[in-house]
Parts: C-alpha cells; sequence; structure tokens
C-alpha cells in the first residue's frame, strides 16, 4: 500500500514537472504560431502602398490597440481635444471599465494573436480607483496584453504606490507603462493651471519622471515611459525646447501627435491650421542637436506615423538602425524573413533571454548578423570605452520618437462610410484616407459586433453616439 502510494506521489510530481516544462517552452518561444497567422492576416490587409522593404506591420507586430468608452471623463480641459463634447458628462465607473477592458481585450486576442501592446486609454485613467487600475492592467496582461496606462501625469505618488503594491507590501504589477501628456494646450494642472509657454511644465515634467524612479528605488519597480504632446501652430516651435529638456529627465519616448479637427469642436479655434510631420520632425532634431534618422522602419502609413528607435549615450542619440547603411537594412531584412512575428519586448529579462537563446540555436545565421550590428551599433556611440564609461556614469537608455499624425474627421467620416460600403472612393483626397486608414496602426475593438476599427474612425465616427449612450448606461449621479 504504501508503494502504491508512493508511485503515485512520484506519477503525480512527474505530471506537475511535464506540465511546468511546457508552460516554460511556450512562454519562452520567440515566434508563436497564433502570432504569426494574425501577422500573415495583417499583411494581407495592407493596402499596397503600405506594403515596402520597411513596413513593420504584418512582420513584426499587429499594431497598438486601445480601449474605448472605458472612462471617457477627464478633469483636465485642452485646446483642442479629441473627446466628444458629451465625454466629461459619463462618470467613471471601475466595474464598468473592469468588464469593458476585459470584452475588448478578449476579441483582441481572439483576432490579433496573442501578443500586442494595448493603451488603456480613454479620459484620465487616474480618476480610476487604485486597484480598478491594477485590474484593469492586470486583465489586459491575461489577454497577452503589454499595457500601457494614458495619463495627464497630475496625480501623486500615493496613488502610484496604491496602484502597484499589494497589501502585503509586495507589487501586483512589477512592471508598469505609462504615457503622460504635457502640453501647453492643457489647462487645469495642479501648480502650473495655465501654462504660456512649455518651458513652464519642465518641472512637472521632470517631477512625473522622478516619482517612479523613487518608487523604483524603494521597491524595485520596473517601469516605461513616455512623454505625448499635442502639436499646433501656438506650440509648434517651442518642440526643440522640449526635447532638449525632456531627454534627460528619463522618458524612453517622445511623442508628438500634430492636433487633427476631431473631438469637441468648441475646443478648436477658428482659423487654427494643422501641423505636418516634417514640421516636427525638423523640431526634434533641433533639439537633439543632430540628424535623427528613421526611413529604416515604417510603421503603417508614412503620412500617419514616423518613428526613430535608439539609444542615448551621454547627449549623443544613437540610431538601432541606420537607413544609409547597408548593412543594417539588410539585417532587418533578415529578420522580417527568418523569424516574422518575432515578440521580445515587455518580457521579464530572463524570457526575453531565453528567447533570443533559443533564437540563435534556430536561427545561427541570424545570430552572427546580430553580433555584427551589435559591433556596428557601439562603434555610432563612439566606440566600447565610451559605452562603458556612460553605462557608468548611468548615461545610456533607450529613446525612442513618434510622430502620430490623426486626421480630421471631415475626412475621415466620408472615406469610412464608403469603406463600410465596399466602395473605393473616386476623389484623391477620399482614397488617400481609405488608404491611411488600412494601414492603421493603432485599433480598437468593438465585442458587441465584432468589429476592429481604426482610432481615427472611433474618435470621429464613433465616440460621439458611444458616450451619448454611456450617459444612459452610467448616468452621473444627483446632487441633493
Amino acid at each position: 500500500m504504501i508503494g502504491n502510494l508512493r508511485g503515485s506521489t512520484r506519477r503525480v510530481r512527474v505530471s506537475a514537472l511535464r506540465t511546468r516544462f511546457r508552460s516554460i517552452i511556450e512562454l519562452t518561444e520567440p515566434v508563436h504560431p497564433a502570432t504569426l497567422a494574425a501577422m500573415r492576416r495583417r499583411w494581407s490587409e495592407l493596402p499596397t502602398t503600405a506594403r515596402t522593404a520597411a513596413q513593420t506591420l504584418g512582420r513584426i507586430g499587429v499594431g497598438c490597440e486601445g480601449t474605448h468608452g472605458v472612462f471617457p471623463k477627464c478633469n483636465l480641459t485642452c485646446s483642442p481635444c479629441y473627446h466628444s463634447a458629451d465625454a466629461n458628462k459619463v462618470p467613471t465607473d471601475g466595474a464598468h471599465t473592469l468588464d469593458q477592458v476585459r470584452r475588448q481585450m478578449a476579441l483582441l486576442r481572439e483576432r490579433r494573436g496573442p501578443r500586442a501592446h494595448a493603451q488603456l486609454i480613454g479620459g484620465e485613467v487616474s480618476l480610476l480607483s487604485p486597484d480598478d487600475h491594477a485590474a484593469s492592467l492586470l486583465a489586459m496582461r491575461a489577454a497577452g496584453r503589454e499595457p500601457m496606462s494614458m495619463t495627464h501625469g497630475d496625480f501623486d505618488e500615493g496613488y502610484l504606490r496604491a496602484l502597484v503594491a499589494r497589501t502585503d507590501g509586495g507589487l501586483r504589477l512589477p512592471r508598469v507603462s505609462f504615457a503622460a501628456h504635457f502640453d501647453s494646450l492643457m489647462r487645469g494642472r495642479r501648480g502650473m493651471p495655465r501654462p504660456r509657454v512649455e518651458r513652464e511644465l519642465n518641472e512637472h515634467r521632470a517631477a512625473f519622471a522622478l516619482m517612479f524612479e523613487r518608487v523604483k528605488q524603494q521597491t524595485g519597480l520596473r517601469y516605461f515611459l513616455a512623454h505625448n504632446m499635442t502639436v499646433t501652430r501656438t506650440n509648434r516651435d517651442q518642440v526643440a525646447g522640449v526635447v532638449a529638456a525632456v531627454r534627460h529627465m528619463g522618458y524612453s519616448m517622445m511623442s508628438f501627435q500634430p492636433a487633427a479637427r476631431v473631438g469637441d469642436p468648441r475646443r478648436w479655434g477658428v482659423d487654427e491650421q494643422s501641423v505636418s510631420i516634417d514640421e516636427v520632425w525638423k523640431q526634434i532634431e533641433t533639439g537633439m542637436e543632430q540628424p535623427v534618422a528613421w526611413q529604416a522602419l515604417q510603421f503603417g502609413d508614412p503620412r500617419c506615423n514616423r518613428s526613430a528607435f535608439g539609444i542615448v549615450v551621454g547627449d549623443t542619440w544613437v540610431p538601432l538602425l541606420d537607413p544609409a547603411v547597408a548593412a543594417d537594412l539588410g539585417f532587418r531584412d533578415e529578420v522580417f524573413n527568418r523569424v516574422p512575428a518575432v515578440s521580445l519586448s515587455g518580457e521579464h529579462p530572463w524570457v526575453t533571454v531565453a528567447k533570443v537563446f533559443r533564437l540563435a540555436l534556430r536561427e545561427p545565421r541570424l545570430a552572427a548578423m546580430s553580433l555584427r550590428w551589435s559591433r556596428r551599433v557601439v562603434r555610432r556611440a563612439g566606440g566600447l570605452s565610451t559605452l562603458v564609461r556612460a553605462a557608468a556614469h548611468r548615461e545610456v537608455r533607450g529613446l525612442t520618437f513618434v510622430v502620430h499624425a490623426f486626421m480630421d474627421a471631415a475626412t475621415v467620416i466620408p472615406a469610412w462610410r464608403a469603406m463600410e460600403a465596399g466602395e473605393v472612393a473616386a476623389d484623391a483626397e477620399t482614397q488617400a484616407t481609405q488608404e491611411r486608414l488600412q494601414a492603421c496602426v493603432y485599433t480598437m475593438a468593438h465585442p458587441d459586433t465584432g468589429e476592429l476599427v481604426p482610432a481615427c474612425v472611433q474618435h470621429s465616427v464613433l465616440d460621439p453616439v458611444e458616450n451619448k449612450q454611456l450617459l444612459t448606461l452610467l448616468p452621473m449621479p444627483t446632487r441633493r
């Protein structure tokens, strides 16, 4: 009898070990079959104008994702603002938020594969309680999403600690990502309710990043911070100054959004003209005091997006891929062709190391090219000794630049209506808008209909109707 018990215990242990081994193998698989299938679908959906050698959609990513209708309310005012006129009439309700996040993420996982980056976005995320905010982020992770919380950054360190910590003092969220929006077009920030120029916000920009660093030093929290800024004619020429100041504050991304005529029309000036991607990029290069190469990678349609990935070594920004170096472009092509759908970002460090190791065993030629590429990056950084000295002084970090140009609602609405009817527009402007929507890198899910829609469609076409429905579903409490 004792022998039977021991044998049964041994079988249970062996079964548990097998299960654990299979889970580790799946966790460290660099290319998930479902992700690969989603990539191929995304590539097939792209217009021919977007199927370029540099295109990342359908190669190494399906694009970003975002929530909608989960918490429309914001406690700052911006001019312009992409929120519809009714957004601030909808109360923030944690149960509603969590339910919608789960449903939207489930559809995104089903249609776009088990791994993607997704933004917890709506109005102001910190109007959620820390527990509801954390539950939403954990739900996104459970759906295989790497979540990023979108905020105006006007919350206290106590909120951040309550968000990430368990009651026993450990971390329920060992890693968080935040995109903080700071610009002089915003009104109502504590300590700077009506900034006149961008530099007046630098103290607030720095304080936000320092808050995360303090929590990291005390708890071990890992974090990724992006700095967002809306650009109009009013503050366009101040972008260079923002870049020069923010590059040393600890942000890993600087993202700029030329304003589009979408959202509440009361927040727009009568004669306000749009700002081009080229104008913003020139300001970025002025602020960095060097060229910022971006042509090696394309994200969706170049009329919508421009991105440059690199590292900062001291005061110098070093591109990870230099479009002027043929070997860099060859390395890019080899990655696209040999390991499409590879996913390394947002992982625990040991998972990333394991995935890289398995990739090296599977693709030795690519591994050799990776080593040569690494040497080129080191040379661009000034050599190994320069890199080591900078690292010793904590002066090496990743820094990505992004410009994302949304489209005006007046352009999006007719283009989308035609697409819904299966029509290709006859006029050049509407046809170009349709191409941009087909190549959109930013998608939102509608579980009730099974639709996935571009963000420009969500904000231009669907948000106004959705927020009116939410006013009925979530009425504001009456005052007594």
